[in-house]
């Protein structure tokens, strides 16, 4: 606070109460299967097919995974989070692929890939002595070769084997914290063992197992799965945010259970797969009771299995789950459209796509969208396209008012955005000047939203309310240091029904 001493003009400049609320990403996706290569610690951020390719591998004909990260970038994905099964716990786990190199007498340094797999096996090291007075020090060249013969190299300079090297230049240092191909260990107690003797494309020859392939719907796979905790996901639970989940092909209703339970906690939507074999008869009675639980507003069905070419085999056609491809629509139309409108109609043709494993007439389609199945039709001019916006209580008999994805993915969009565009307000005075502010950020940002079209109704009034004063924090809510916000808002549902009434008039003579 400024102090008044002498006669004349004071500035001060006054703190705005706006404290903008910026919608969140809606379509970041989460894959999870099993691949050849990557991180298992830790989930991967890819950004496109490339990039999976380069961390976890590529395609594999025996698992999903890839495929469906491909499908989802084809169809306009952008962003997805890849967390990467392994089997630890067989007779044959996976390793990490290793070597030892040594100083001529003793090995002196361990050197591992990064993570477990054959893939390690195609890295060799060579490494490289510095000329005296610095024979101290040496280079270490780390080289990988993939399946397609395309080679990545990392050369490190000027290392020691001194923790503390005056250089900063220690070699678990540098390596560790740098290298996407290896780890190294230095072997050996004080003192500072010597450098590793010069080695010519020494490879990783020891271990370095992918461990038995794990496939969907399988225990071993369910039981990887499970690692990744139980009930709460420690791998998933780092990840600042992600909409989507996808585990391709996964069709274990008590897996499934968990995990829409899960994304119900980070306020996400699971896309679940029928299973390759369903058909018009096994789905009459709806998907199985145990997906349709409370946690399925949180969850959409999807049938049938897809026909596309398979890149590992010529490009002949292959059936694929519609999880990866229904993502990617998902992406695509909240980029265009927004969130509130629903992922289906001819907007949402699925790209690369040549057929259906089941073609459906309207009248079959007739029967299972009450059940709350979004089934993929095919249409002439249109081709193949989503046809069906429910959630997994989207059954008519259900009467859920989270019936309908874009309702359910709208209300998602607010909770998050709104639970992270108010964390200013923590530890403010609880009084009518916060709760003043209160209203008008978030009454200036579902605001925005009206304006773009988010909403049912001619006027804002019709459309969202924001309340927040005393009726919704009473005396006692402040003594306990509560704030309490009411949002309302009246959402867009989809047109499903498009009915057109014709009637014939007789002609008039004026």
């Amino acid at each position: 606070m400024t102090t008044y001493t002498y006669p004349g003009v004071y500035i001060e400049e006054v703190k705005s109460q706006v404290h903008t609320i910026t919608g969140v990403a809606t379509s970041l996706a989460l894959f999870i299967g099993w691949a050849s290569k990557g991180p298992t610690d830790r989930a991967g951020l890819v950004l496109s097919s490339t990039d999976f390719e380069r961390m976890y591998g590529g395609l594999n004909k025996d698992s999903l995974l890839g495929y469906a990260v491909q499908h989802f970038f084809a169809n306009g994905g952008g962003t997805a989070y890849v967390v990467r099964l392994a089997d630890f716990a067989s007779g044959t786990p996976a390793t990490l692929a290793t070597t030892n190199l040594s100083d001529g007498a003793v090995d002196v340094l361990q050197v591992d890939a990064r993570n477990v797999g054959q893939w390690g096996r195609s890295i060799t090291i060579t490494t490289r002595q510095r000329a005296a007075p610095n024979s101290s020090r040496f280079r270490l060249v780390a080289t990988y070769t993939d399946s397609s013969g395309r080679v990545t190299t990392e050369t490190f300079e000027n290392l020691s084997m001194d923790p503390a090297d005056s250089q900063q230049q220690y070699v678990q240092s540098v390596i560790n914290n740098t290298s996407q191909l290896i780890n190294v260990t230095v072997l050996g107690a004080p003192p500072v063992p010597n450098p590793p003797a010069d080695v010519t494309a020494a490879p990783l020859a020891t271990n370095g197992a992918d461990g038995n392939l794990l496939v969907r719907n399988t225990s071993a796979f369910e039981s990887a799965l499970s690692i990744l905790g139980s009930g709460v996901y420690p791998l998933l639970d780092v990840i600042d945010l992600f909409n989507l989940l996808v585990v391709p092909g996964e069709t274990n209703a008590a897996v499934i259970a968990v995990l829409e339970s899960y994304c119900v906690t980070r306020r996400a939507m699971m896309i679940v797969d029928a299973a390759s074999t369903d058909t018009l008869t096994t789905l009459q009675t709806g998907p199985n009771t145990t997906l349709v639980s409370p946690n399925g507003n949180n969850a959409a069905f999807y049938f049938p299995w897809l026909t596309a070419a398979d890149p590992l085999d010529g490009n002949r056609p292959r059936s694929f789950p519609p999880s990866g491809f229904i993502a990617g629509a998902y992406a695509r139309i909240d980029a265009s459209r927004g969130v509130w409108k629903a992922p289906a109609g001819i907007e949402a043709g699925l790209a690369g796509v040549t057929d259906v494993a089941v073609k459906l007439t309207d009248d079959q389609n007739g029967v299972l969208n009450p059940l709350g199945i979004n089934c993929i039709r095919s249409f002439p001019i249109y081709g193949i396209v989503n046809w069906g916006a429910r959630t997994l209580v989207g059954a008519d008999e259900i009467g859920s008012e989270w019936k309908y994805v874009p309702v359910r993915r709208m209300a998602l969009f607010l909770e998050e955005s709104l639970y992270r565009g108010t964390k200013w307000v923590v530890f403010e005075p609880n009084d009518e000047p916060l709760w003043s502010q209160i209203r008008l950020n978030l009454t200036a940002f579902m605001m925005s939203l009206f304006r773009q079209g988010a909403f049912q109704g001619t006027k804002p009034s019709d459309a969202f309310f924001v309340k927040c004063d005393k009726d919704t924090t009473t005396q006692d809510d402040i003594n306990k240091g509560i704030v309490n916000i009411l949002v309302g808002f009246a959402p867009l549902k989809p047109a499903e029904f498009v009915v057109i009434k014709l009637s014939q008039i007789a002609g008039q003579v004026v």
